[in-house]
């Protein structure tokens, strides 16, 4: 690559700066950035691919959710990217997946939008000054938004795509300014490398009660992780993405990214009260520079980036013990569970193997209203491994 300039880590200011400056969003009343992610608002699962190859051919589970992709077009889709980015601006986050120091993941991601790189920054874990002077990427996320691909000639499924490549250690994302991909791809890659260490990677959120004990709140996309897990009388470890290890859980992340849509500052308070600066809101309409939440005519999937330490009491490092509570939420489309359900060892084996629940409106390109779903450990989208 050779780009006209690369900047590496930048202050939250800087990149705030940086973005306004390349008309890439606006601040708004709350001192948060608006920015607009365009055609794609929500997740493309059918644009995910896997590539095959000897590490893959038996350990991914491959079908419907997890797509093959050959490694020969992988790599010209990424000298492709390489050759777009010649005499652009890039902007670099280096820093970590994972709060248990024994069991994380140092990544570098490369933007070609500088918001996007804010977003990085504020939803992975920020290395101090020590570990990025001393930082060896082991994994990277090349996110280009502006790069398309061809789907005729580059073999892909539409123009926009996200590859994993385990082999190489590298995400391929181009065609969507959807945010979320960069955090959910990696979500994926710690799902495939975790098993092999004894560790149980998990789509949940996690908080602490003033006790010690540890509840983990499992569920798809916009069931109310986010939103339980930022309780005001417990602490929270994280809202999205955990593992748990023979020395207890330990969150992925270093932010939340909460769904905005309806959003009170009387139902939530942490949430509404982390909408400032250095929050990045995705796709809120604004309306004399004012958002507002109730306005889906964007899209239902609206959201806002920020970092764990907006919300008061967050635990950080973001690690509890081992859960005392375990909570399973079910965006019951069709009306077939009761309300709230304490289960018995077997019964609660059986839901979170069989997963039913929803997927909400917007979450995912093409669902426009709740859709029935069996989803094995609530997070079938994110896992590459066989559930079982």
């Amino acid at each position: 690559m050779n780009p006209s300039k690369i900047s590496r880590n930048l202050s939250v200011d800087d990149l705030v700066k940086a973005a306004i400056t390349r008309n890439e969003g606006v601040i708004n009343s709350t001192g948060s950035l608006s920015v607009n992610t365009g055609k794609y608002t929500g997740r493309s699962p059918d644009d995910r691919f896997i590539v095959y190859d000897d590490k893959t051919r038996n350990t991914v589970d491959w079908g419907k959710i997890n797509h093959q992709f050959a490694s020969d077009k992988f790599e010209k889709i990424l000298e492709k990217m390489k050759r777009f980015v010649d005499g652009k601006d890039l902007f670099v986050f280096d820093g970590f997946v994972g709060a248990d120091k024994e069991n994380r993941l140092s990544i570098r991601v490369i933007n070609d939008h500088v918001w996007q790189s804010l977003f990085a920054r504020q939803l992975f874990i920020r290395p101090s000054k020590e570990e990025l002077e001393n930082h060896e990427p082991e994994f990277t996320v090349m996110c280009i938004n502006d790069f398309e691909a061809i789907p005729q000639v580059d073999g892909t499924a539409s123009n926009v795509f996200i590859l994993i490549d385990l082999t190489r250690k590298i995400v391929l994302i181009g065609g969507t300014q959807y945010a979320g991909e960069m955090k959910k791809s990696m979500f994926g890659v710690m799902n495939f490398l975790l098993p092999d260490r004894g560790i149980f990677p998990m789509h949940c959120s996690a908080n602490i009660g003033k006790n010690g004990d540890t509840t983990l709140f499992f569920g798809l996309s916009g069931t109310g992780k986010t939103t339980l897990s930022a309780d005001p009388n417990r602490r929270l470890i994280g809202d999205d993405e955990h593992g748990w290890s023979d020395n207890g859980t330990f969150n992925f992340e270093g932010g939340c990214y909460a769904k905005c849509i309806n959003l009170s500052q009387d139902a939530e308070p942490e949430i509404w009260n982390a909408i400032k600066h250095g929050a990045v809101l995705e796709n809120v309409v604004l309306n004399n520079n004012i958002p507002d939440y109730d306005d889906n005519r964007l899209t239902e999937n609206t959201r806002v980036a920020y970092p764990l330490d907006y919300i008061p009491g967050a635990v950080i490092p973001s690690v509890g013990g081992h859960p005392k509570i375990i909570v399973f939420l079910t965006a019951d489309a069709l009306g077939v569970l009761p309300p709230i359900s304490r289960l018995t060892k077997e019964g609660a084996m059986y839901h979170f193997m069989s997963g039913y629940t929803s997927k909400l409106a917007g979450t995912e390109r093409g669902i426009k209203e709740p859709k029935s779903v069996f989803s094995e450990c609530f997070g079938a989208p994110f896992m590459p491994r066989p559930a079982s």
